[in-house]
């Protein structure tokens, strides 16, 4: 989270949150900020303290208020209080602090984000998707913020709290609003779409991501396209053309009153198309026809998937009137994001290695595009490309079926050793020749001395995989080698 500082301006005053959530205020107080997690609050920062399954906010109130919460929302009383927050100590605690008391904090901060859409002049975007979602909406926070102020989600906050929180927290001023929208079952979209209003709707694709709760990938795509249901009059959908269910999209869009749809990829009724891609080990050169302009940049992320991401963006630029040029320039500067294509050289006896952090989450269609990032990643003479993959989580019935499948694409990408963890990736590692196979664990952590034993100098090392596999501990690892570097069998 960026640092606002001592004296950002004021977002809500403790009558505007009032009169937004239908609760009762005690005291007179202004907010800079919204926050429900107080190892990130700031000072100014209204706390909201929802309560989760495995969590309640009002356990942090304490927490909030010392880290200088200005006012706090809750729908627990002192004598409802639990924790170290007893009854008998509430009115020492917290009387003299501001607080908002509402029938239930969740439904309150949804009352908030639709305040805050509702005050706001923005042009509003709103993107979704099974691939991409995350990268596209920063490469066009930044393409926009390069032009004027801009509102987005950070990180992956894009469910059914992230986003009115991202709402509620907009700058007052903001020119353009960007919002993520996730899903895992159907009527979720709808419901955020219809909070944010979007002027133009950004589908990135449709693929197998979730498919365990779901029936087919059509059905995915039903659930995606419920993001045409909450988009203003005279707006835009923005859809993949190369995509096998672009018609069903567009239909989709129509049906919801979405009259102009532009498609981007490379298929030559795109209105957004890939005239040339140069693909390089660490960036792009691409010539692009936009609504019939061409426009020449460079995309400072590797991989064909960044190129269609960067059309996507594109066309939402054109569709929402901003300047495509400057939008270009901007595709230049993009860095990755963490966990996301980072790319590090820890070192090791005799030389570094290079390693890409692709951690944060997979899906079949992910992993065949990191595969290919790999394959074009330099690395030194008689060195090798290794994955290091965990599972992919949420795939259904299907899930060893849909690992096994990687064993193709992985030798073609002239890939050397792949290491596996999971219960589903010890199908991957059953499927693979067996000169690919580097080793296969339980888990992340007890394939770790695997990895870390088989590098050399001027290796590539991909790792990827599902959050829930946590291949992050395998990135801190790998990180971390040069201070802990590999010992032998023997122990030299």
């Amino acid at each position: 989270m960026t640092k606002r500082g001592s004296k950002s301006p004021v977002l809500w005053t403790a009558a505007d949150i009032a009169a937004a959530t239908n609760g009762t205020t005690t005291g007179d107080w202004t907010a800079s900020g919204v926050s429900i997690d107080t190892r990130t609050l700031e000072p100014g920062d209204l706390f909201v303290a929802l309560k989760g399954p495995n969590f309640d906010g009002h356990d942090y109130l304490a927490a909030a208020f010392a880290a200088g919460a200005a006012a706090a929302m809750v729908h627990k009383g002192p004598e409802e209080l639990p924790g170290d927050t007893p009854a008998d100590t509430f009115p020492d605690t917290f009387l003299d602090k501001p607080m908002l008391r509402v029938g239930d904090t969740l439904k309150s901060l949804w009352a908030l984000g639709t305040a805050a859409r509702t005050r706001s002049r923005a042009d509003f975007l709103g993107i979704t998707g099974s691939v991409g979602k995350t990268g596209t909406k920063e490469a066009l926070r930044e393409c926009l913020a390069a032009q004027a102020p801009t509102a987005a989600n950070l990180g992956s906050l894009n469910n059914h709290w992230g986003v009115p929180l991202s709402l509620a927290r907009m700058a007052r001023g903001a020119v353009y609003g960007v919002f993520e929208m996730g899903m895992n079952h159907p009527g979720e979209i709808a419901q955020l779409s219809a909070l944010v209003r979007p002027r133009v709707a950004v589908i990135t694709n449709v693929e197998p991501a979730h498919i365990a709760f779901f029936s087919s990938v059509t059905e995915i795509a039903e659930a995606k396209a419920e993001v045409f249901e909450g988009v203003t009059d005279g707006g835009a959908a923005v859809l993949n053309r190369d995509h096998a269910l672009f018609h069903l999209l567009r239909e989709r869009a129509k049906a919801a009153g979405v009259e102009r749809i532009i498609g981007f990829g490379r298929h030559p009724e795109a209105e957004v198309r890939a005239l040339e891609v140069n693909l390089e080990p660490s960036d792009s050169r691409v010539r692009a026809a936009v609504l019939g302009a061409e426009i020449d940049y460079k995309l400072s992320l590797p991989g064909s998937h960044w190129v269609a991401n960067s059309l996507a963006v594109l066309a939402a630029v054109a569709a929402i009137g901003a300047d495509l040029a400057r939008a270009g320039e901007a595709l230049g500067r993009l860095a990755p994001l963490k966990g996301r294509g980072e790319r590090f050289t820890p070192d090791l006896p005799g030389g570094s290695f290079l390693l890409i952090d692709d951690s944060y989450n997979a899906n079949p269609t992910s992993m065949r595009a990191a595969f290919q990032v790999l394959a074009q990643a330099p690395i030194a003479e008689g060195a090798r490309r290794i994955a290091v993959l965990g599972d992919m989580l949420e795939l259904g019935d299907e899930a060893e079926a849909r690992h096994a499948r990687l064993a193709a694409p992985l030798p073609a990408q002239g890939i050397d050793l792949v290491f596996t963890c999971g219960s589903a990736m010890a199908a991957l590692h059953e499927a693979l020749p067996k000169a690919l196979r580097g080793g296969h664990t339980a888990d992340s952590r007890a394939l770790v001395p695997l990895v870390t034993g088989a590098l050399s100098p001027g290796d590539a090392v991909l790792v990827k995989g599902s959050a829930g596999s946590r291949m992050g501990l395998m990135v801190e690892a790998l990180r971390s080698i040069e201070a802990n570097p590999p010992r032998a069998a023997n122990g030299e």
